[in-house]
């Protein structure tokens, strides 16, 4: 489900703890741009967009002596774009858990 549809159903007060969390937990385009100029050949980005296994294996093989970092020139917007929407629905999931959970609590108590 894309977090459009899901975000319509949110509250104001859940839409400004999605911000909130999405302000603490989104990776910065910037900061893996550097990373990628200067560690890329190491998977720098790589590990700090959560891509721990590539970011492993471009360690060992020095980025695919420099081939596997520039082909990632072209591939890491995208790369940052689904980390962000991954760490979004993730943040959304626990915000539903955490309204049906007080919904829960509500019909107990009630």
């Amino acid at each position: 489900m894309s977090s459009l549809l899901q975000k319509q159903n949110l509250t104001s007060e859940q839409l400004q703890l999605l911000a909130s969390e999405m302000s603490k937990k989104q990776k910065s385009g910037g900061i893996a741009w550097l990373l990628w100029f200067f560690t890329g050949g190491f998977g720098g980005h790589r590990f700090y967009l959560g891509k721990v296994g590539t970011g492993v294996a471009m360690l060992l093989t020095l980025g695919g002596l420099g081939i596997w970092t520039l082909i990632d020139l072209f591939l890491l917007s995208g790369m940052i774009r689904d980390t962000n929407e991954r760490i979004e629905n993730e943040i959304l999931s626990e915000i539903r858990l955490l309204s049906h959970a007080k919904a829960n609590s509500k019909v107990a108590a009630g």
